[in-house]
């Protein structure tokens, strides 16, 4: 199989193993940077070009698309879908977890539990927001990521002035949430880490202090736990519903059950560090299934 793996570039801890298990596998594996991609927009023929040459002749891509870069790495990945490339992970998928109010509106469409949920762009309606949401709250930006663009308001005040904040400095007209703090959660999660119809791997990540999120990177630590029955079907029902069939999908432990906070297109490989579990083979093994039937069903087209 020839597979090119899109992203920033061949440093990346997940990108290394990635191609490191390909390669043993026997896989010819290309790293390819997609933001110094550029696309023939033709419909005859949908090229991709990369350091002045044709992209040709992959049986299959795995994006690993950065969130600041989510709009042309899609873009890249659309050029591939059009040539009939199998992909890990759907242009249309991506875009979706992408944005947190789109992918909360899936969530409930596909009726999977997450924590309540507001969106308004009217600051006249805060006083409202917060009556149905409650106190504590936590306000986010929809496009934020590694916990960042998120903030945990105490009190009414303190919420407002959050608020008035995000709508004055908010340029970009990026949508904002309110959601329900959960505090028999606070400051720790669950990461699911989905490979096809199965959760290969999962840790509990916990804040070192008083930060109420517990993502990585904004320094929490990981450590490996084991998952309810209830909770693999929640993680997996999540990620169905987005159309990601590799995704890392954050749960939180609450007296009503298994909460889905987000699903990550692009999830971390520090799972791997922290649970001792080969994450990278399981994927490459995925795409090696899916990708030779899609193969063997164009041939049988032919």
């Amino acid at each position: 199989m020839k597979l090119a793996i899109l992203s920033n570039g061949p440093g990346n801890y997940s990108t290394k193993r990635l191609v490191e298990e390909a390669q043993k596998r026997g896989h010819k594996v290309e790293v390819i940077k997609y933001k110094n991609c550029y696309l023939a927009l033709d419909d005859k023929h949908p090229d991709v070009y990369y350091k002045g040459e044709k992209l040709k002749g992959f049986d299959a891509i795995l994006p690993r698309i950065s969130n600041n870069m989510t709009r042309y790495g899609c873009a890249v990945v659309r050029q591939f879908e059009m040539q009939g490339v199998y992909t890990s992970a759907p242009s249309v998928a991506i875009t979706r977890a992408r944005d947190k109010l789109r992918a909360a509106q899936i969530l409930a469409k596909y009726d999977v539990d997450t924590p309540k949920t507001l969106v308004s762009r009217n600051t006249s309606d805060i006083d409202d927001l917060i009556e149905q949401i409650g106190l504590p709250v936590i306000i986010k930006l929809a496009t934020g990521t590694h916990g960042n663009g998120v903030i945990l308001a105490d009190t009414r005040k303190a919420a407002k002035s959050a608020l008035q904040a995000f709508y004055l400095y908010n340029e970009d007209g990026t949508n904002i949430l309110l959601q329900e703090f959960i505090k028999e959660s606070a400051g720790t999660d669950i990461r699911a880490f989905v490979v096809g119809n199965r959760v290969v791997a999962s840790m509990k990540r916990a804040s070192l202090d008083d930060d109420f999120r517990s993502n990585l990177h904004q320094g929490g630590q990981g450590t490996p736990i084991k998952l309810t029955e209830e909770e693999k079907k929640v993680a997996l029902k999540a990620a169905k519903a987005m159309g990601l069939h590799i995704c890392g999908v954050d749960l939180m432990r609450s007296a009503r059950g298994p909460l889905v906070l987000e699903v990550n297109a692009s999830p971390g490989f520090g799972i791997e560090k922290v649970t001792g579990r080969d994450v990278a083979s399981k994927i490459i093994e995925y795409i090696e299934r899916n990708a030779s039937r899609r193969i063997g069903k164009d041939k049988v087209g032919a």
